[in-house]
This record gives C-alpha cells, sequence and structure tokens, in this order.
C-alpha cells in the first residue's frame, strides 16, 4: 500500500532511472488526497488517468501557499514556515515532520560541499532572524547545530566580531561557510578587504529595498574581490520547497535527484520550452510529500544541459528571500 511515509522513504532512492515514475504515482496520490490541489486540476479538466509523463502533470501557482492550506492528507503540521513579503500576504508551508526537512537539507549540502560537521557554519541572515518561522533561518540554525563547532552562530548586526572570527578561523585553517543575504554580505565587502581563501560564501539573494538589485555576475565579482575567495555560490530554495539547488562553480544551479525544474512558456503556462529558452521555472520537488510536489513559481529561469540558471522575477511578483538576483 503506498503511503505518504513510503514516498518520504523513497525520497533519498529517486535518481535519473526512477524520477519520473515516481513523480507520477506522488502526482496521483496528491491528486486524491490534496483537496486544493484536485480541485485546480479539476478545474484544468486535466484527467489524471491521462498524464502519462512529467510533461502533462499540472503544477500549482504558488500563489495558492498564500490563500489556502496547502495540505496532502490530514495532519496537525509540526510547524508552519512563512515566507517574507512586501504585501502582507505571506505564504505557509505547514511542515509535518521537521526531522524530513532537516535530513534533506543536510543530505543536500553534504551532497555538493561535503561534511557539515567538519566545517564551521555561519549566518548573516539580518532580514530573516527579525522575523519568526523563516525556513532559511531554520535550516542554517541545523547546520550550526550540526557542525557542533563552537565557533558557528549567526551575526545580526555585530560586523566586527564576524571578520575578527573569519579572520581568526583563516589563521587556524578551517573551513567556513557564511550564508549571507546579499544586502549583508555587500555591507562587508564595501567596508572591508579581507583575505579569506577557505571561506565559503552562500549567498541567499535579497537586497530588501536598500540598494538596487545586481545581476549576480557582478554580485559574485564584488564578493570574490573583497574577500579574496574563489569560493561564492549561491542557494536557490523557497518556503514552498522542502528542497534546494545550489549554484556551483560552473555557473549552473544544481539540483538533488528528486528535484527537477522545468520552463513554461511565459505566454502559455500551461506549455514547456525546451532547453536554452527563457520561460517560468517550474519545480518538482518529490521531497514535498506532504504539500505539493509540483509548484509553479513566479521565477524566470532556463533549463540548460546539467542544471538550470535563475534569471528574475515576473513583474508584478511579490518580492521573495532566496533568489532574487539576476543571473
Amino acid at each position: 500500500m503506498i503511503t505518504l511515509n513510503s514516498f518520504q522513504t523513497n525520497v533519498f532512492h529517486i535518481n535519473n532511472q526512477n524520477f519520473e515514475q515516481s513523480a507520477l504515482e506522488l502526482f496521483l496520490y496528491q491528486y486524491k488526497n490534496n483537496s486544493i490541489y484536485r480541485q485546480y486540476v479539476q478545474f484544468l479538466n486535466v484527467n489524471p488517468s491521462e498524464v502519462n509523463n512529467v510533461s502533462k502533470i499540472p503544477f500549482l501557482p504558488i500563489q495558492f501557499f498564500k490563500n489556502h492550506p496547502v495540505k496532502t492528507g490530514e495532519f496537525v503540521p509540526e510547524h508552519v514556515f512563512e515566507s517574507s513579503g512586501t504585501t502582507g500576504t505571506t505564504s505557509k508551508h505547514y511542515i509535518q515532520n521537521l526531522g524530513f526537512y532537516k535530513s534533506i537539507c543536510s543530505h543536500i549540502f553534504r551532497s555538493f560541499f561535503g561534511p557539515i560537521n567538519k566545517s564551521v557554519i555561519m549566518g548573516l541572515l539580518p532580514s530573516y532572524l527579525e522575523r519568526d518561522n523563516s525556513s532559511l533561518v531554520y535550516m542554517v540554525n541545523h547546520f550550526i547545530e550540526e557542525s557542533n563547532m563552537q565557533q558557528s552562530g549567526f551575526f545580526l548586526s555585530d560586523t566586527k566580531s564576524l571578520i575578527d572570527n573569519l579572520e581568526l578561523l583563516e589563521k587556524q585553517g578551517i573551513t567556513v561557510f557564511l550564508f549571507g543575504v546579499t544586502f549583508a554580505l555587500l555591507d562587508v565587502a564595501n567596508n572591508y578587504n579581507l583575505n579569506l581563501k577557505n571561506l565559503h560564501i552562500l549567498e541567499t539573494g535579497g537586497m530588501k529595498g536598500r540598494g538596487k538589485e545586481l545581476i549576480r555576475e557582478e554580485l559574485h565579482k564584488k564578493l570574490k574581490s573583497s574577500f579574496h575567495t574563489e569560493l561564492v555560490f549561491s542557494e536557490y530554495g523557497m518556503t514552498e520547497l522542502l528542497s534546494q539547488a545550489y549554484q556551483l562553480k560552473d555557473g549552473l544551479f544544481h539540483a538533488p535527484p528528486w528535484m527537477r525544474v522545468l520552463i513554461r512558456d511565459i505566454h502559455d503556462p500551461f506549455s514547456l520550452v525546451e532547453n536554452g529558452k527563457t520561460g517560468g521555472i517550474n519545480v518538482i520537488d518529490l521531497a514535498n510529500v506532504h504539500s505539493c510536489a509540483f509548484i509553479e513559481t513566479e521565477d524566470l529561469g532556463m533549463a540548460l544541459s546539467g542544471g538550470f540558471n535563475v534569471l528574475g522575477r515576473h513583474d508584478n511578483s511579490d518580492l521573495r528571500g532566496c533568489n532574487l538576483l539576476l543571473s
């Protein structure tokens, strides 16, 4: 018997060979057990029995997370993640199992960057720390705890303490991963000239109205120059997804095996475009077993062989934390 627990357990065994079958099975399950998603699919007059490949799966517009409890099955949430926003209406993601979320985040991070418990994890996320229920803060806090390093922690406004710690760790040859919101990282970069070759910077996007948005290439060039490190990366995640993608040295975002990005036609949201063409980003996140795994985001992007790019936002979309930069 297929259950949510079986989907959850199988996530870590998904690969290119079984992705499509897993996605189609979860689609049918969520159609039957997620009332909001089922109503949306029915509104589109889609017959679920005729959905025989991932390109035919309907993607739920992300706005639904603002106005409806998007839940598969009946459960009392262990936690509710809530997005940032400028309109006063925020997205809510009802989390059935925080332990599962932690496992997802850690597995993805380790697959791209190696063991967490051998590195110092720091968070420079002032705009997120000042509000409750941020999934990004929860994830970074989990990494801080998992690192089991005394120097790991958040830095809200004590920039001097952050710099002192980074310089000391550099002298000791200890690897540091610094998760930072764009405006805070730029503030450090504009006021300090550092030499931190062991520092990995993971920018999460977001100027929060504190300056003009930079294209990602320009931002990374500035950060590399000011921190004197070549290890500058980007994180792509959002409140409505349990999984994250990371932009690596090849300049592309890479996702875990259970997450896939498809690009839709900006003039016809129910049609997909081929690799190399710009359009709206649709995400399949098979870790979203308790909400909806098939989401139509408000981001623009391009799928390429081996990864994808994030190119900005649709006009009139609410500003969201990760990742607003142009590529």
